[in-house]
C-alpha cells in the first residue's frame, strides 16, 4: 500500500485494496512511520483486512519496542480476527530515532527489548494473564499460537538473534540489487541451522518501484523525500541508482531474487496512482 504518499484519501484506500485483492498478488502491506504524513499503519490495514477477502494481510515492520508488547498483542489479535486468520507479522527495531522519540520510547536496548516483547506476545495468545491475578488479555487470534511472525532482520547479529524466535525474515533491497539479499539468505539459513530449527526460514525480500507516468522521476522523487532523513546527498545518490521504473527492469529483479531463493517478494509503488498496481498485475499475469 502506497501509505507514504501526500494526498491520501478514502478513495485510495478502497481502490488499492480492491486492485490488489483482485491482481495476481499473494499479500497486501505497509509498514510503520510516526514523524511523516504516512497514514498509521494499523488503522490503514484493519481497513484493508475488512476490505478484501483473499490476500494475506502484513504489518511491515511493526516497531515493536516503541510500543507496549502487551497492547501490541491484543491489536495483533484483533487484526488477526479481522482478517479471518489471514494475517503475517513482521517485527523489527526500526532505524529512526526521530520516531522513538516523538512516541516517548527508548531507542535504547530495543534489540532485547524485541526479544522479550516477542516472548510477551506469545505468552498473551497463549491465554495467560499478564500478572498475577490478571484476566487474560482477549480476543484470542483466530490462528492458534498467534500469527506468524518474521523478523524485519538485515544485519548478521540481528538475524542470528531473530531465528531463536522467528519464522523467517524480511529485507529490503532499496535498488533491487541481488547482491545484498544473497548475503541475507545464507546468513538466514546457516541461522536456523545453527538454532536447531525444525523448518527453515521463510525468506522475504522487497523493493522501490514505479509503473506510473513519467516513472523514473516519481520514484527518484519518492527516494529522495523517504531517505532525506540520512541527508540530502546521500539519499539523491541513492536515487540515481533506482532502476524499478520501467517493465523489463521490473521483470528482471524478480527473476533474480526468485533465483536466490527468495519465497515471497514484495514490491512498494512510489505514488498512490492507481496505474501502479493495474500495471503491475497486468505484468504479472501469467508468471503467478
Amino acid at each position: 500500500m502506497p501509505y507514504m504518499e501526500r494526498g491520501y484519501d478514502r478513495a485510495t484506500t478502497l481502490d488499492w485494496c480492491r486492485a490488489v485483492d483482485a491482481g495476481p498478488f499473494a499479500t497486501l502491506s505497509c509498514g510503520e512511520r510516526i514523524t511523516s504524513y504516512a497514514q498509521e499503519m494499523r488503522v490503514l490495514l484493519s481497513a484493508a483486512a475488512a476490505l478484501t477477502n483473499r490476500v494475506r494481510i502484513m504489518p511491515s515492520l511493526y516497531v515493536l519496542p516503541m510500543h507496549s508488547a502487551v497492547w501490541a498483542a491484543k491489536e495483533i489479535a484483533t487484526l488477526d480476527v479481522l482478517a479471518a486468520g489471514r494475517l503475517g507479522v513482521t517485527v523489527g527495531v526500526g532505524s529512526r530515532v526521530q520516531d522513538y522519540r516523538a512516541v516517548g520510547a527508548s531507542f535504547r536496548n530495543r534489540h532485547q527489548r524485541l526479544d522479550e516483547q516477542v516472548a510477551t506476545m506469545r505468552r498473551v495468545w497463549r491465554g495467560e494473564p499478564p500478572f498475577p491475578g490478571a484476566e487474560p488479555v482477549g480476543p484470542a487470534p483466530l490462528q492458534p499460537g498467534g500469527p506468524p511472525l518474521y523478523a524485519g532482520a538485515m544485519g548478521p547479529k540481528a538475524i542470528r538473534r531473530s531465528a531463536a524466535w522467528a519464522d523467517g525474515i524480511y529485507g529490503f533491497s532499496v535498488n533491487a540489487s541481488v547482491d545484498p539479499v544473497r548475503n541475507q539468505f545464507r546468513l538466514a539459513r546457516a541461522a536456523w541451522d545453527e538454532a536447531e530449527r525444525d523448518s527453515p526460514p521463510r525468506l522475504m525480500n522487497g523493493f522501490w518501484y514505479s509503473l506510473a507516468d513519467d516513472a523514473p522521476a516519481k520514484l527518484a522523487r519518492y527516494v529522495v523525500e523517504y531517505l532525506k532523513v540520512a541527508g540530502e546527498a546521500n539519499a539523491r545518490a541513492v536515487a540515481r541508482t533506482m532502476v524499478t521504473s520501467d517493465a523489463g527492469a521490473i521483470l528482471e529483479a524478480i527473476d533474480a531474487m526468485q533465483e536466490e531463493g527468495c519465497d515471497e517478494l514484495f514490491l512498494v509503488p512510489a505514488t498512490l496512482e492507481i496505474a501502479e498496481v493495474e500495471r503491475l498485475a497486468r505484468l504479472l499475469e501469467g508468471r503467478v
